[in-house]
């Protein structure tokens, strides 16, 4: 596996806007967080977290393609069937990739992955909603813009709660989120 320093300039050398970047360091730090909390491998789950979307500056403009040109540019990057088929988790079930359309994700790691690289999106929009602050954010907060469907929308209220697939409250499962972010807050603007 390539270093982290690797991974970083592998998604730098790739045309990424910053809000994208903040949803990967953001990703990596939760499934970071999990892994500790499971008792699991805190830098393969981080590196899941931080290349989950590897392909997404490219595909993007084709929805359809994301997560699968995945698998190219991974093993390019000497990552093994293993971890791409684990990035390529987070694409399935969804109609805009065919793919993965009628795959269902079965491991612990897959229901994480997924949970939490969605969970980011409601805690970046709740801390704007909250001046950019995440430094006194508390899950009984996010708890309930969660439970508001039109608040940030476009984040899967489905996808967040397979994290009770892995044996982990929703609850317990903010807290360790927002704990998480609270840590890198300073790296993706927030405060």
């Amino acid at each position: 596996m390539i270093s982290r320093d690797q991974a970083l300039a592998l998604l730098r050398s790739m045309p990424q806007q910053q809000s994208d970047m903040n949803h990967y360091l953001e990703t990596e730090a939760i499934m970071k967080a999990l892994a500790r909390h499971f008792g699991e491998d805190e830098g393969y789950w981080g590196m899941i977290g931080l290349l989950h979307d590897v392909d997404w500056a490219v595909t993007k403009d084709n929805v359809s393609e994301h997560t699968v040109k995945a698998e190219e540019i991974l093993k390019e990057n000497g990552f093994d069937e293993g971890f791409i088929q684990i990035i390529q988790s987070h694409g399935y079930g969804h109609d805009l990739i065919p793919k993965f359309k009628d795959k269902q994700r079965t491991k612990k790691i897959e229901h994480a992955l997924i949970a939490s690289e969605t969970l980011t999106g409601i805690i970046y929009a709740y801390a704007l909603l909250r001046g950019r602050k995440v430094s006194d954010m508390e899950a009984k907060g996010l708890m309930k813009r969660f439970k508001e469907k039109s608040f940030a929308a476009n984040c899967s209220r489905e996808s967040v709660r397979e994290i009770e697939k892995t044996g982990l409250a929703l609850d317990e499962f903010f807290r360790i989120a927002i704990d998480a972010v609270k840590g890198i807050a300073g790296q993706i603007g927030l405060g």
